[in-house]
């Protein structure tokens, strides 16, 4: 794979320095009357960010920033063209809760700031064979074999290396992931975690637990939900959460992350599992065939008493039972449905039906048309 670079944020771009002089020029100003006072300071926020772009390219607070001021100038019809204020000078001991921390390593509050919304999230998980739930809740089972990245952008990197479930298999468990936490200004130092069997730590390969020293660390942060088993990764820096388990001999991924934080990447990167699936070539059907090392049957059996929904996590238990005679494969697909209920921003889309591991089925009803169409156009069909 080669090394990772960290992304490009100079030292010099003052963004911090623009969001608080717009904030001190707009906290007097209240009520219905404020309008041409309030289109003055968005126009100076411009300004401000436009003279700092030069040193601030691949910053993801100042591309906030001058995406919100655009918005904000929309909403309340403000010329681009007109007066600007002069900056007012920076308090000498700022609040360290204000808004110039909260602004560039607490991503959620910020983005609520700017865009008077919350922001939007997407869930991926890798577990089991490994099976792959997309940002864009497809779900594929894959013979991957190697290290193939699950993300690749601007922010994280996390590769998954996986092997044989047995030998013989054409099936594959993850044995190892690597993930990188990548360099951002005050927030957090380049941090790397990686898990293997038998070593899911609760540090970063440093041995910290935490984003470092530079005045938003703690905004990256490692907490053990069980010894040995499951950890959870904060990075609130960027909107993101992130669980590592292990059940039996495997590990499973599983990721909520921030949309913005998701798309961010560019054509050079398109090689994400996460994002595009498993390569065709690459994929296999869930549908239990020839003889496994534990019967189908007793497999559902095991099956059932951890996932009643007969949905996509279901079926993946049973293929990984049957294929590997390990029960502990349950506790794999247990786990997984379990961070999808924490990571999916509509529960609605928890559960996925496909029909013999293929094509999607969001409801019962909609079996009739499964048979009657392809596959490929009922994959169209489902996004309209």
């Amino acid at each position: 794979m080669g090394a990772i670079p960290s992304l490009p944020v100079s030292s010099q771009c003052k963004i911090l320095r623009c969001n608080s002089e717009y904030v001190a020029a707009t906290l007097h100003l209240r009520g219905p009357n404020h309008g041409s006072a309030f289109c003055t300071a968005l126009r100076s926020y411009s300004l401000c960010t436009r003279r700092t772009a030069r040193t601030c390219r691949g910053d993801l607070a100042f591309h906030s920033a001058v995406h919100g001021i655009e918005d904000l100038m929309i909403q309340n019809n403000c010329s681009k063209e007109g007066p600007t204020a002069l900056p007012r000078p920076r308090p000498p001991a700022p609040n360290p809760h204000g808004f110039e921390s909260l602004d560039i390593c607490d991503y959620e509050r910020s983005f609520l700031y700017k865009h008077g919304r919350p922001p939007g999230f997407q869930h991926c998980a890798a577990f089991g064979d490994p099976h792959i739930r997309t940002f864009h809740d497809d779900f594929h089972t894959c013979r991957v074999e190697g290290s193939w990245p699950l993300l690749d952008n601007d922010y994280l990197f996390v590769q998954a290396t996986s092997s044989p479930v047995a030998k013989g298999s054409n099936a594959t468990v993850t044995s190892k992931l690597t993930i990188i936490f990548k360099n951002m200004k005050e927030c957090i130092d380049q941090k790397v975690y990686q898990a293997e069997l038998d070593n899911v730590p609760a540090a970063f390969q440093d041995g910290s637990v935490n984003g470092g020293a530079r005045p938003g660390g703690s905004s990256l942060a490692i907490r053990e939900r069980s010894p040995g088993r499951h950890v959870e990764i904060r990075a609130s820096y960027i909107g993101t959460t992130i669980a590592v388990r292990q059940a039996g001999r495997q590990l499973s991924f599983s990721i909520r992350a921030a949309e913005e934080v998701a798309r961010s990447f560019t054509e050079e990167q398109d090689l994400q599992l996460c994002v595009g699936g498993c390569p065709h070539s690459q994929r296999m059907s869930r549908s239990p065939r020839g003889r496994g090392r534990v019967p189908a049957d007793t497999a559902r059996a095991l099956c059932r008493e951890m996932l009643p929904v007969e949905d996509v996590y279901f079926q993946s238990c049973v293929f990984d039972v049957v294929t590997s005679g390990d029960t502990n494969f349950t506790m794999a697909a247990h786990g997984a449905l379990e961070d999808a209920r924490l990571f999916l921003p509509n529960a609605e889309k928890l559960h996925i039906f496909q029909a013999g591991g293929g094509c999607p089925v969001t409801s019962p009803s909609s079996l009739l048309l499964l048979f009657l169409l392809p596959c490929g156009l009922w994959t169209v069909l489902l996004h309209f």
